[in-house]
């Protein structure tokens, strides 16, 4: 894993210095990448969470693909007339984002010169490495005092390298600790699915399900025999289940990451409640590799 981050990093860093200049546009100077480099190139980057997309012609005219708010307060789409303009093609259905454009202007440079070469590839994948903590109530187990313990864990979430994906997978490890009243802990591995039902540039909302889990659990147990003698019983154990946990939460845009907030194990299908409503919450930071 350590040598997988260090290449991903190495490759975000390499793309970033060779793909990125500066231009000097209305007198701001700015720095942007290029997506499409053919007869009209496509240039972008983000500033203060924010995308901005440029065109480039052959002779060197740059110009801002923009979508200013009116007195309306109506998205004016300005950017569809300059794209029209430019290259005298129906921009009607073009969206103001990465995959949309990029689309666009690749279509328009193949009919512009037959020996271009569409960079329009698969979806590419990234990474995001996520840690965690909170309390949780175990509502799986049986915990006859409902009683809430800490839990900490880590996880790596794949998405699309689109603008806002809207699905992702992720695998996660947790950790739930025991106490003097409830001797149970457990270390989970499970792989899952969250879609973003609620996706903005600032922040997301997502329902998820654990589709796939591998618990390893130890508990303690003790009793008072006939005799008044108190025993007590150690067992441990592991499992390999697919309940279909479900939960729900929200990503918010922070730096190079999301500030993430998890309300986690609200039922699962294949998996009985004990009797106790769901109390499993977890904050944490993620961050793209």
């Amino acid at each position: 894993m350590k040598k997988l981050v260090v290449l991903l990093a190495f490759i975000a860093f390499s793309n970033l210095a060779f793909s990125q200049e500066t231009y000097t546009i209305n007198n701001e100077t700015l720095e942007l990448k290029t997506e499409v480099d053919g007869t009209l190139d496509l240039l972008w980057n983000t500033f203060n969470g924010q995308y901005r997309y440029f065109v480039r012609t052959n002779d060197g005219n740059i110009s801002e693909l923009k979508n200013t708010k009116g007195a309306d307060n109506s998205y004016q789409e300005e950017y569809k007339k300059t794209l029209s303009d430019l290259t005298a093609q129906d921009a009607s259905k073009v969206k103001l984002t990465t995959y949309s454009l990029k689309s666009f202007i690749n279509d328009y440079n193949v009919s512009a010169d037959a020996s271009y070469t569409s960079n329009d590839t698969k979806t590419k994948l990234k990474l995001r490495l996520g840690v965690f903590g909170g309390l949780t109530n175990n509502p799986f187990v049986n915990n006859p005092n409902n009683e809430t313990v800490p839990l900490f864990g880590a996880e790596l979430e794949l998405v699309s390298d689109a603008d806002l994906p809207k699905q992702a997978a992720f695998l996660n490890i947790r950790h739930s600790t025991d106490n003097d009243a409830f001797k149970y802990s457990a270390t989970q591995f499970a792989l899952g699915y969250r879609y973003r039902v609620i996706n903005k540039t600032g922040f997301n909302i997502y329902a998820q399900t654990k589709a796939v889990t591998f618990t390893s659990a130890k508990s303690t147990i003790s009793y008072v025999d006939a005799e008044s003698n108190v025993i007590t019983e150690e067992s441990s154990g592991t499992s390999f289940d697919a309940p279909f946990v479900f939960g729900i939460g929200a990503d918010i845009k922070l730096g190079n990451g999301y500030v993430t907030l998890v309300y986690d194990s609200l039922f699962a299908v294949f998996i009985d409640n004990q009797g106790n409503f769901s109390t499993d919450f977890a904050v944490g930071y993620k961050f793209n590799l």
